[in-house]
């Protein structure tokens, strides 16, 4: 019977035994698995490669800036798409509306413009980011902080967002009788002022792309983002004045956005034959749109590459 006894105590001195190691296993693996993430956590651009070599600054420059991977066959299955294509024209539409009225009175009125930017960029920066212009929306694509495909639907938002606020600017003058504000026009552009304003075009579109790209590091901040967006768009607002109003006597020769230049009168309607039609159209193409759209990629380019030399997180 003693022998019994101790068989059954060995039992279950062993099985008490074993608990303590499975605890103790546990412990091993929590403490093996928690330096690992803290290890991934921690990853900067000093970190030191296995190989012994520092990471170079320029270190993920072209990598992809947006999440989840969008593609024709799955970004039309998100509602959250068609309320970013809506809000991407009723924002174009607003800002065409603002832009067609204050045109006619001048830079005076450039406090006023700046304030309803501030506002249409807060009231739209929820539903699609409030990108409202195709040079900025091909800079989004080029820099890979938005898909090819939603920054195609973008554009093509943003031009019947302007189409909508021309036709409604439009009505409102056809039915003012006497007393209605002429249309604003371009003013007409000589062949040795042709250059000029292109370069307008460049520099104030690389400034509006450059202020964006920095006023996307405060999206926390709508506010913020808003007034820094709004503070580029001014100052190459002011920059076209000063420079089309000294060199070429002239005011309303500039746009900085393709899609409302589209509706602005800058393609010619008349001339002696089609290939000079043509022509025009080719070169107020160039000039308010393909050039414009080269400063937007040039502009966040730029603001990526001051923010890697900086070292900004």
């Amino acid at each position: 019977m003693a022998t019994k006894k101790s068989k059954s105590s060995n039992k279950s001195t062993k099985t008490k035994s074993t608990k303590p190691k499975t605890a103790e296993k546990s412990v091993k693996k929590s403490e093996l698995e928690a330096p690992k993430t803290n290890t991934a956590e921690k990853t900067t651009r000093e970190e030191v490669v296995s190989s012994g070599k520092k990471k170079s600054f320029l270190s993920g420059f072209f990598a992809r800036k947006y999440e989840g991977k969008e593609s024709i066959l799955t970004i039309f299955k998100s509602h959250k798409f068609y309320g970013a294509l809506l809000g991407e024209v009723l924002g174009t539409m607003l800002l065409a509306l603002l832009f067609f009225s204050l045109s006619l009175m001048g830079i005076h009125s450039l406090a006023t413009y700046a304030f309803a930017m501030i506002a249409i960029l807060i009231a739209i920066y929820a539903f699609s980011g409030a990108c409202l212009n195709p040079l900025i929306t091909v800079g989004m694509m080029a820099s890979r902080r938005m898909s090819v495909i939603r920054g195609i639907m973008y554009i093509i938002a943003e031009v019947i967002g302007a189409w909508l606020g021309w036709l409604i600017f439009n009505a409102f003058h056809l039915t003012g009788g006497e007393t209605a504000y002429d249309i604003p026009t371009m003013s007409a552009i000589a062949e040795n002022g042709m250059w000029i304003v292109t370069m307008i075009e460049l520099v104030g579109a690389i400034i509006i792309s450059f202020f964006f790209a920095r006023a996307l590091k405060y999206k926390r901040s709508v506010f913020t983002f808003a007034a820094v967006a709004a503070g580029g768009l001014i100052l190459a607002v002011v920059l076209g004045y000063v420079v089309s109003a000294a060199f070429l006597s002239l005011n309303n020769n500039f746009i900085f956005n393709p899609a409302l230049a589209m509706m602005y009168q800058i393609f010619p309607t008349a001339g002696e034959n089609f290939g000079e039609i043509l022509g025009g159209i080719c070169q107020a193409l160039s000039i308010y749109a393909i050039f414009p759209m080269i400063g937007g990629v040039v502009g966040f380019y730029l603001a990526d590459f001051t923010s890697k030399l900086s070292d900004e997180e």
